[in-house]
């Protein structure tokens, strides 16, 4: 089975969160002059302690989270495209249905993250007013910068046409369908009159975490990163394929980290959790599978790499899922199963495994990848 890190709420302070509040908080401004932050002035939304004051720590597990994620750093320059590049120009290397899946990819995920991290920048990190969680989602922005620039450095390395690939959300349909199902939700959470505070914006904001995190974050990834990294498996795109599996793991840690902003949103403000606004998420999840699905479609019009768009159908929907009960929600798809159970192996980069036919040895901070 597909190994996602459950979401857990350890670190939590679930007995002093049950409380709905309706007043918004002022960055730095809703604590008495002179007072200082006490633990239990502290939420995750409509917040009023002080912002600014990381600790006292609250939220062990955000703060947890970020650590873990500085100790994963990896540069896009570190991985050597020469082997890929060959490939590429070698019109024998590649089918013609395989170069289809890496420039449909490209075309997605080059503003898929850009999407992600002005979601982040002008939108959720305003709204979210407990420091430990504003510091995760600083370094998890700067990770979607990360894999922008990943994105760019393939295209750049391959000798792609730049106006293609970079107006594919514009121009090719199965791309800007998903885009188009995620701009209202950024254009709410970025609207600058938009402010939390009342049962239905704050259910807007939950609404949004919960689109990003387990629908474009934990679903609207996965195709083309199984695509990729089959092309990687069989020996083919090994530079762009170890980039995606890079990617993969920080979007793993990303949508784990949403799924228990979530968690912890709910239990601070149970009142938001209607069954009306359930039914409303599973919608969107339903729609998210579908939306995913004709991405499969459109980038694998016939069987290539041993997959088929089939196959994908059943993925979607395992993974909806997942994602489904990590918010606390049934399952919408019964008896759903992982036709990819190898995708587990290639979340975790914590031990040395076999990968492309080498080792990979753990990255760190400062520190170059080794290979034996």
């Amino acid at each position: 089975m597909l190994q996602f890190e459950d979401s857990n709420m350890t670190g939590t302070a679930g007995s002093n969160a049950v409380h709905p509040r309706t007043q918004p908080a002022i960055s730095g401004a809703s604590e008495p002059v002179g007072r200082r932050v006490r633990i239990e002035d502290k939420f995750v939304i409509n917040g009023k302690a002080d912002v600014n004051q990381l600790v006292p720590f609250k939220y062990k597990w955000a703060w947890d989270k970020y650590l873990a994620g500085c100790a994963n750093h990896w540069m896009p320059q570190e991985i050597n495209m020469s082997k890929d590049i060959a490939t590429w120009k070698d019109p024998t290397a590649l089918s013609e249905d395989e170069r289809l899946i890496v420039k449909r990819n490209l075309g997605f995920f080059v503003t898929a993250d850009s999407l992600a991290a002005n979601n982040i920048v002008l939108g959720t990190y305003r709204h979210i007013t407990a420091p430990e969680c504003r510091q995760y989602l600083l370094r998890q922005a700067f990770e979607e910068a990360i894999h922008t620039h990943a994105y760019q450095y393939i295209v750049e390395s391959l000798g792609l046409d730049e106006g293609e690939i970079f107006n594919a959300y514009h121009e090719i349909a199965s791309i800007r369908d998903k885009n188009d199902f995620l701009l209202p939700f950024i254009e709410t959470l970025t609207d600058p009159s938009f402010q939390t505070g009342t049962p239905e914006t704050d259910q807007k904001l939950l609404k949004g975490l919960i689109v990003f995190a387990c629908i474009m974050e934990g679903l609207f990834f996965y195709v083309g990163f199984a695509q990729i990294l089959v092309l990687g498996r069989q020996n083919k795109m090994t530079g762009a394929a170890e980039q995606y599996q890079y990617i993969l793991r920080d979007e793993s840690m990303h949508c784990n980290f949403g799924i228990d902003l979530i968690n912890q949103i709910k239990l601070e403000n149970p009142h938001l959790w209607t069954q009306s606004f359930c039914e409303e998420i599973r919608g969107l999840m339903s729609k998210g599978v579908e939306l995913e699905y004709r991405y499969a479609e459109d980038t694998m019009p016939r069987g290539v790499l041993g997959l088929n768009a089939p196959m994908f159908k059943e993925y979607l929907r395992f993974v909806a899922n997942r994602r489904c009960q990590q918010i606390g929600l049934d399952a919408l798809y019964e008896g759903a199963t992982n036709p990819f159970p190898w995708m587990s192996e290639m979340i975790d980069l914590k031990k040395e495994k076999n990968f492309f036919e080498t080792r990979v040895t753990e990255y760190q901070t400062g520190g170059a990848l080794n290979w034996d």
